[in-house]
């Protein structure tokens, strides 16, 4: 239906000509939203491949450790990703403690939400004697299920849309105006998603950068960094921070990502440095 509308229209796609919503199923009282099926299903997806990657010799955990890590990662990501939002991008509703909790008022920070899994996962491998950058590099591993999902929830919302534009593939969104805009959650579904996808799982699966610890976690900082850096060009900022943008000619997106860029560089460049000989936890044998 999507290629058919731009394949016959001249003029701007109208996001409402698309047939899409944030409701997946209404029943009447209760409503099932795409936003939290993209949560739900990319952490369903990404358990299901984590249990895969562990099968390979030199997994740094067992499958009950991959089991317990689940409910560990997803208050990881509630609450980082609740938290995170307010603390950067909107701290006005600390104002009002109430409006924490309603999450379908405010918003999630991917941000927030990566340091809330890197901390259960830090507290994890901790209290069970893992090690914490080979467990990070299974898990950079399973994310981009999660990103690529939720990217097109935000499609399907209308929300986090571009900036204006004249591109043939420009859209309309209800909240955004008559404005032409870019569809930027599409990019970003492609470019967190995909592509990080295309480039960590071959690195995983047929070389051997799961066996120097910390190397593939860079990885995933650094093309999530570089990704969310080039489509902050053309997302529009959250109104109550485009002072910051014309005040540095940065969005607090392009500037939550600088860290992550710095040190998914600093990880692959070490990693090397890092490689030592893997005892299997999860069985298998052991990996030089």
């Amino acid at each position: 239906m999507f290629l058919e509308i731009l394949a016959s229209s001249s003029e701007a796609i109208r996001f409402t000509d698309l047939g899409v919503g944030p409701v997946a199923l209404d029943l009447g009282g209760f409503q099932i939203r795409y936003y939290s099926l993209g949560y739900l299903f990319g952490i369903i997806l990404g358990y299901w491949l984590l249990s895969r990657l562990i099968k390979k010799p030199g997994a740094p955990m067992s499958q009950a450790h991959a089991d317990d890590m689940i409910l560990y990662a997803t208050l990881g990501i509630i609450l980082g990703g609740r938290i995170g939002y307010i603390l950067f991008y909107n701290p006005v509703i600390l104002q009002n403690p109430i409006d924490i909790f309603k999450v379908w008022q405010g918003g999630m920070s991917l941000h927030g939400g990566t340091l809330g899994v890197i901390l259960a996962i830090w507290f994890f491998t901790k209290k069970h004697g893992l090690n914490f950058l080979r467990f990070c590099d299974y898990i950079a591993c399973v994310i981009p299920f999660g990103l690529f999902l939720v990217r097109l929830a935000n499609f399907v919302n209308g929300e986090l849309w571009g900036r204006e534009t004249d591109v043939a593939w420009g859209m309309i969104f209800p909240a955004g105006g008559e404005i032409v805009r870019h569809p930027s959650q599409l990019y970003e579904a492609g470019l967190e998603g995909l592509l990080m996808a295309a480039i960590l799982w071959p690195l995983f699966f047929k070389s051997d950068a799961r066996y120097k610890p910390g190397f593939l976690f860079g990885m995933a900082a650094i093309i999530y960094g570089f990704s969310r850096f080039f489509v902050e060009y053309f997302r529009e900022p959250d109104a109550q921070l485009q002072w910051l943008v014309d005040l540095t000619g940065f969005s607090m997106g392009q500037f939550l990502t600088m860290p992550m860029i710095i040190i998914g560089l600093y990880l692959v460049y070490t990693a090397k440095g890092r490689r030592e000989r893997v005892e299997s936890i999860a069985g298998g044998k052991s990996v030089a």
